[in-house]
């Protein structure tokens, strides 16, 4: 049977597995040497959702430790209390007093809660570990497992990276896209370069870039703007296939997900648009391709849904099963077959 949502292609034992394995590679910190997001405890639920057995999820769960070292959180500094924890907010190595600090939090009023209370302070700094505590959480809450929320906005706040906020707000905008596409024109967006490979270290420079600057603030938080995003975010990804852009992807769907515990989830979604821009940069500012082309693309021969999650789940690259995961889902929502042709593409079933 085609893969057609999040509880097809389920291997019979994965399920029991998952939460075990995952409770227990949780422990570890939400980075590995040197600066790098953890994916582990995402992508294990990514794979059992696309079909991956017990003995998979194992043999994969040791392979990403033993590869990237995983290290465990830093030692504790000292307690943080609901007066001072917001001082602990962007410093790495407090994510293990952040760490239960949340997680006490979330003991006594519940995950739900805790995101709806607690997450609005952190939506700023949503470029986190590149955006990844964002994904921690989504996953969390796929799982509605408390203890990874409390896990997750620990991490998040430990890794919180926001832009400067500028001194004056530009013409306010409802268009995402609108923001994208007057970008090119833009002279010092050209030839930037940034010593550090890591995604949140070219996140980070780009605050620092006065015409970049200019853009921040400007979109405004409009009821439609997650599906601004979604769309232009898989019409970017299908035209470049990049690193970059599969992060927009995902980050939609991982929005999406967390977006029903905020009682203003568009604020998150503006503030994560501005890191997408930042991203575009680095990747080129390609022209966004028009509506024929990426209906040529919808169009493409496919393989079976159940072979392209079988392919991503062979995959030791942890960016096949968050993409592929992702694409389906988000084909589940909108019946767009982009997404499929995408996935297709990232594991290497179709040109």
């Amino acid at each position: 049977m085609d893969y057609i949502g999040t509880e097809i292609a389920r291997h019979p034992r994965a399920a029991a597995r998952l939460r075990p394995l995952i409770a227990e590679i949780g422990q570890r910190s939400g980075e590995f040497p040197v600066l790098l997001a953890n994916h582990l405890p995402m992508v294990l639920e990514a794979m059992g959702r696309l079909g991956a057995s017990p003995e998979r999820l194992d043999e994969y769960a040791m392979h990403y430790n033993t590869a990237h070292a995983v290290p465990f959180p830093p030692p504790p500094v000292a307690p943080l209390t609901e007066a001072n924890w917001r001082t602990a907010i962007g410093h790495r190595e407090r994510e293990t007093d952040l760490r239960d600090f949340f997680a006490d939090v979330v003991w006594r009023i519940g995950g739900v809660e805790a995101i709806r209370r607690y997450l609005p302070e952190l939506f700023p700094g949503v470029a986190a570990s590149a955006t990844h505590g964002l994904m921690r959480l989504a996953y969390a809450v796929l799982r509605r497992d408390d203890t990874e929320i409390g896990i997750s906005l620990g991490y998040w706040a430990a890794t919180y990276l926001a832009f400067p906020r500028p001194d004056s707000v530009g013409t306010p905008t409802n268009s995402a896209a609108e923001l994208v596409l007057a970008m090119p024109s833009e002279p010092s967006f050209r030839g930037i370069t940034v010593e550090s490979t890591l995604l949140w270290k070219w996140i980070e420079h780009m605050g620092t870039v006065p015409a970049f600057r200019g853009l921040l603030g400007r979109l405004q938080p409009a009821d439609d703007l997650l599906d601004q995003v979604r769309a232009a975010s898989l019409a970017v990804y299908a035209a470049t296939m990049t690193f970059e852009a599969l992060h927009a992807v995902t980050g939609s769907h991982w929005l999406r997900l967390v977006s029903p515990h905020l009682d203003q989830p568009q604020a998150l979604v503006a503030h994560w648009w501005e890191v997408v821009m930042a991203l575009y940069v680095r990747i080129g500012m390609p022209d966004l391709p028009d509506a024929a082309t990426l209906e040529a693309w919808r169009n493409l021969p496919l393989p079976s849904d159940a072979e392209i999650a079988a392919a991503a789940v062979a995959s030791d690259d942890e960016h096949d099963h968050s993409l592929a995961f992702s694409a389906f889902e988000e084909f589940k929502l909108t019946g767009d077959r982009l997404y499929k042709v995408v996935a297709a593409r990232r594991v290497g079933l179709i040109a």
